[in-house]
């Protein structure tokens, strides 16, 4: 199945710690983010919004601000060039301006059962949900801990960053399922390769 036309959750990826992180993560390996409804499926799983929220209203418009979201956080996460680099201090400028808007109001409402549950007073703007993305962005670039717990996943052409939260501080991959399982299967084919000869 193609991404674009389904967008189940193992599709897309929401394992590296922080809402920004996983916008990343949609460009590898390939474009995730190639249609308004995958925007709309990333969105209500990256928990910007309730997963019963309207999105109809998300269009190809959206999708190219995500994605020019995205492109900004690139050079400030993975990157990370000192301040005074001209592609730094344009992306953190816009990273900044998109930060400015107001996110979405969650409110605390009675669901069918009488426990409180989250909802939006009304369908989320996109220039909402992008600060939304841009304030965990700032708030993850102003994190002296949180910036150390950054890490690159070691796994072959990975280049999925992540806030490592692991005791000891000593997780190697993205996630283990996918690039930890890739690095073990290679390992155990070496082994098997080295007892033939």
């Amino acid at each position: 199945m193609a991404l674009g036309t389904v967008t189940a959750s193992y599709e897309l990826r929401f394992d590296t710690g922080r809402v920004c992180l996983d916008l990343l993560a949609t460009a590898h390996p390939e474009e995730r983010l190639d249609s308004a409804a995958v925007l709309r499926a990333w969105i209500r799983g990256s928990g910007l919004v309730p997963q019963d929220t309207t999105l109809a209203h998300a269009d190809t418009s959206w999708l190219v601000a995500f994605r020019e979201l995205r492109g900004q956080l690139a050079p400030l996460v993975r990157d990370r060039p000192a301040p005074g680099v001209a592609a730094y201090d344009l992306a953190l400028a816009r990273v900044n301006e998109l930060a400015r808007a107001a996110p979405p109001a969650p409110r605390a409402v009675p669901g069918e059962d009488g426990t409180l549950v989250r909802r939006l007073d009304g369908p989320p703007g996109r220039a909402a949900l992008l600060a939304a993305v841009a304030r965990d962005a700032v708030d993850l670039l102003t994190d002296p801990v949180a910036r150390a717990s950054l890490r690159q996943c070691e796994g072959d052409n990975c280049p999925i960053v992540y806030v490592d939260t692991s005791r000891g501080r000593r997780r190697r991959w993205c996630s283990s399922e996918v690039c930890g399982n890739r690095e073990r299967v290679a390992r155990h084919r070496r082994r098997a390769a080295l007892a033939r000869t």
